[in-house]
């Protein structure tokens, strides 16, 4: 065997020993004795290649042929080095842009103002043999707060973490802080925004749902009940539960704000003066009382200013029908200059079977704010009969006119708070997610409780985009998508012909 075949194959050996010494570490993540000989042997090998063939690399340096493919190879490298620069700036200084309509992923201003407020150090712990989806999602959360660290633990490397976080299982997430707890199933903006809070806040407020007098139920899951925002309100950190003033007529001491859900039934004496009591002392409720109520709380709100209309507000106007639910369903897009409403901008509310309002605005002990406004088209029907409803003038009340309004009034060292309006519907399943619908409520019940920072639009949902096609546009779509190809072939092969 000559010299030049001998460093060849040492050459070729010292390669391929060190590409496998470096093949196996990037495999197995451990370097063993074994692959650093696999490489030390290979960088020998190489180097004796090099010096033995030292002669023979200066005469190829020299040829024209070796010069292009080195500047060649300069310039590739030269290249290579600027793409990595600029995955480096993208990586340090990177910028992301969400064109989906409902900015789907885009952190809400809820989650950014629950982030910007950050007071304790917030760990989020991923149970799992990989980071994805968790770490990069929790990254949108590091951007805005360096309060939150992320780590994720293999359950099969380190089985006593099992231990620790009560019984953790492989994909679950906890969020941890000031020694509290909270384990997500499944991690997406909703779940993780409201463990962050429930881990970083004092502990939970009450809010308690009047019950007793044929009011909407609380945990009922069908289109009448609250569930669905009885589980907005546990997202938000709130504890909610029922009380009845009937079988013991006081206001238990944890309740924070009362919710009276469109009681359809009257209160008796004893629970109004209960109920008045309690807000002189400065008390804070939210009440929705319908049209069809029993329940006349005229008596109540006379200490408030507020008045409820014996009426059931009727919209004809264009932007009333664009629910589809008739005129009946007033729709809102006019909101009052107040911490509720402030957020919804033009997204309407939709307020089915609801009455009106009138303030008082003499009493100036009182601040009240007029919420939700209806257009100018609607009126106050105080005589509806069936589905028939006109305006009369002088019997029905015109519109522009009041469905909700928030007032506030000194209670000594306190602030008492409320919140009136026309409806319950509004807040049940069957129309909760209906524009900014279940935000109302549930920002009427921040506001109502003191927890301001709370109060904003809640994460999105993405929007149902099928297109619903009828029988003749799937067979003129199918015969376009037959007909157009077929036609563009038909005329390439006819000028393929005549230029043959």
């Amino acid at each position: 065997m000559d010299r030049n075949k001998l460093f060849s194959y040492l050459g070729t050996l010292g390669a391929a020993s060190l590409v496998a010494g470096l093949l196996l570490y990037s495999v197995y993540e451990v370097m063993s004795r074994w692959y650093w000989a696999l490489i030390i042997a290979g960088g020998i090998l190489l180097a004796i290649w090099l010096v033995g063939n030292f002669g023979n690399l200066v005469e190829s340096a020299q040829k024209r042929s070796t010069r292009l493919g080195a500047n060649a190879l300069v310039i590739s490298l030269a290249a290579l080095a600027i793409f990595a620069f600029i995955n480096y700036l993208g990586y340090k200084k990177h910028k992301k842009f969400d064109l989906t309509a409902e900015k789907l992923f885009t952190l809400s201003d809820q989650t950014k103002k629950v982030m910007g407020e950050l007071k304790s150090d917030v760990k989020v712990v991923f149970f799992s043999k990989t980071d994805e989806p968790v770490a990069s999602f929790v990254e949108q959360y590091r951007d805005l707060s360096n309060r939150i660290t992320y780590e994720r633990i293999d359950l099969q490397a380190r089985p006593e973490m099992a231990a620790q976080f009560r019984g953790i299982r492989p994909g679950e997430t906890i969020v941890a802080a000031n020694n509290r707890t909270e384990k997500v199933a499944t991690v997406d903006e909703q779940t993780l925004t409201s463990a962050i809070m429930k881990v970083t806040r004092e502990q939970a407020k009450t809010v308690c749902f009047l019950e007793g007098h044929g009011e909407r139920e609380l945990s009922g899951g069908g289109p009448e009940g609250y569930q669905q925002i009885e589980a907005k309100l546990k997202g938000d950190n709130y504890t909610t539960k029922t009380i009845s003033l009937v079988t013991k007529n006081e206001i238990p001491a944890d309740c924070s704000v009362i919710v009276v859900p469109g009681p359809k039934k009257a209160l008796l004496p004893g629970e109004v003066d209960t109920l008045s009591k309690w807000m002189d002392a400065g008390g804070k409720m939210l009440l929705g009382i319908d049209p069809d109520s029993e329940a006349e709380m005229n008596t109540f709100l006379k200490n408030w200013a507020i008045e409820l209309h014996q009426d059931t507000v009727i919209d004809y106007s264009a932007i009333g029908q664009l629910s589809g639910a008739g005129a009946g369903v007033p729709l809102v897009t006019d909101f009052g200059a107040h911490p509720i409403t402030k957020t919804f901008g033009r997204l309407p509310s939709f307020f089915p079977i609801a009455r009106s309002l009138k303030i008082d605005s003499a009493k100036t002990e009182i601040t009240t704010t007029e919420l939700l406004k209806t257009s100018a088209e609607s009126f106050g029907e105080t005589e509806l009969q069936g589905n028939q409803a006109k305006m009369d003038e002088g019997k029905d009340i015109k519109g522009p006119l009041t469905l909700g309004a928030a007032a506030t009034k000194k209670a000594g060292a306190k602030e008492a708070r409320l919140v009136v309006i026309g409806d319950s519907d509004f807040a049940a399943n069957s129309y909760q997610r209906q524009g900014a619908n279940g935000d109302l409520f549930v920002n009427s019940i921040n506001w109502l409780a003191e927890e301001e920072d709370l109060i904003s639009i809640r994460p999105k949902s993405q929007t149902n985009r099928d297109v619903q096609l009828s029988s003749v546009a799937e067979n003129l779509l199918f015969w376009i998508t037959i007909f157009m190809p077929l036609a563009v072939v038909v005329a390439g092969i006819s000028i393929w012909w005549k230029r043959r």
